[in-house]
């Protein structure tokens, strides 16, 4: 086939323009870290009025060198859709979008923290050592590159640790805001509730408080939970849920069981099944985690699944699953039912019972 003469000529040159995109897409994330470390969502949200070129330049720590290259950076921003232009007067002026709202350091529900852990080095540099994985033995492509798991990592390096709790404490503050608000009566006549992996207990907090009838356990390995203190109503314990879960009415987890692989998350379920079993008891699992759509649709969402995915593989020995994915876990564990409840966007909310 000719492909550099003739008819061919606008599909080689789309396939090139195409090409070029996704090896500079990487561009679009390292632009908006920038723009997150030089507080350029706060310095706007703060100015609380559009706000023009020159003044966001006065506004920034920048050197004097440096100040004709905002006007690019935002350019891109734009593109991006996490700024929009307003004209106020003959000059064009900035403003927050719905995105860059999401990214503003006191918003409750910023994903900040996500984005700075997500593209941390640490968490960029085993992409680079994805073909090496391929061809050798190691659990993840980040054991290839730090020669250690992810977890293991973490236990030993305060600033992942640090890192990762901030990252997954942002999302359960918008997960927790959502099932209070929706899924009320899943908690509904429950005692006592465990969140399993619940880091420094932001998703457990918000149900305590909520619910202050309920006892909530916030359980996790030791050097997460070893410094962090209880309320009337909310403890922390340490451990390994490998090895046991604390009995209770209800385990939570959240974004826990797509960090690993089947075999793992095998293990993880039946040892929730004891703690929901136990004393004679029958209660029940609740989970927050993504149901990978088969279906074509909307590609923005999918596109999405497919990045955590990833991001499962690369990072951890997980991944993200469709229903029957999910179904037969649940079955290999010993479960009997389930009920999806699909209320977080990507995520849903899932009750497992014995």
């Amino acid at each position: 086939m000719n492909l550099i003469y003739g008819e061919h000529d606008n599909e080689l040159l789309q396939a090139h323009a195409h090409v070029w995109n996704h090896i500079l897409n990487f561009i679009n994330s390292m632009s908006l870290k920038c723009a997150i470390q030089l507080g350029i969502p706060d310095i706007i949200n703060k100015h609380g009025k559009p706000m023009t070129l020159n003044e966001l330049v006065t506004a920034l720590p920048i050197h004097p060198t440096k100040s004709q290259c905002i006007y690019r950076l935002m350019r891109i921003l734009l593109h991006s859709g996490f700024f929009s232009l307003k004209i106020i007067g003959q000059e064009e002026a900035y403003v927050l979008t719905r995105a860059s709202q999401l990214l503003v350091e006191d918003n409750p529900l910023s994903v900040k923290p996500f984005l700075l852990a997500v593209l941390d080095p640490i968490l960029t540099t085993p992409w680079h050592h994805l073909s090496t994985w391929f061809q050798n033995d190691d659990p993840t492509p980040f054991a290839t590159a730090h020669g250690m798991t992810c977890w293991d990592y973490a236990g030993h390096e305060p600033k992942l640790n640090h890192l990762f709790n901030e990252a997954m404490a942002s999302d359960a503050r918008l997960a927790a805001s959502v099932v209070i608000r929706k899924c009320k009566d899943v908690f509904e006549g429950l005692n006592t509730l465990v969140d399993v992996g619940g880091g420094t207990g932001t998703m457990a907090k918000a149900v305590a408080k909520e619910f202050p009838q309920l006892e909530c356990t916030v359980y996790d390995l030791t050097h997460v939970v070893a410094d962090l203190k209880g309320d009337s109503n909310l403890k922390y314990v340490g451990g390994d849920m490998f090895e046991a879960i604390p009995p209770a009415d209800a385990l939570l987890l959240k974004s826990i069981l797509h960090d690993w692989n089947d075999e793992e998350c095998v293990k993880i379920l039946k040892k929730c099944k004891d703690a929901i079993t136990s004393n004679g008891k029958v209660g029940k699992m609740i989970i927050i985690d993504m149901i990978r759509d088969n279906k074509k649709g909307d590609d923005e969402p999918i596109e999405t699944q497919l990045f955590f995915d990833m991001l499962m593989m690369v990072l951890v020995t997980g991944k993200e699953r469709d229903e029957k994915e999910w179904a037969k876990l649940f079955q290999e564990a010993g479960f009997s039912d389930y009920k999806i409840t699909p209320i977080l966007g990507l995520r849903s909310l899932i009750q497992v019972y014995p």
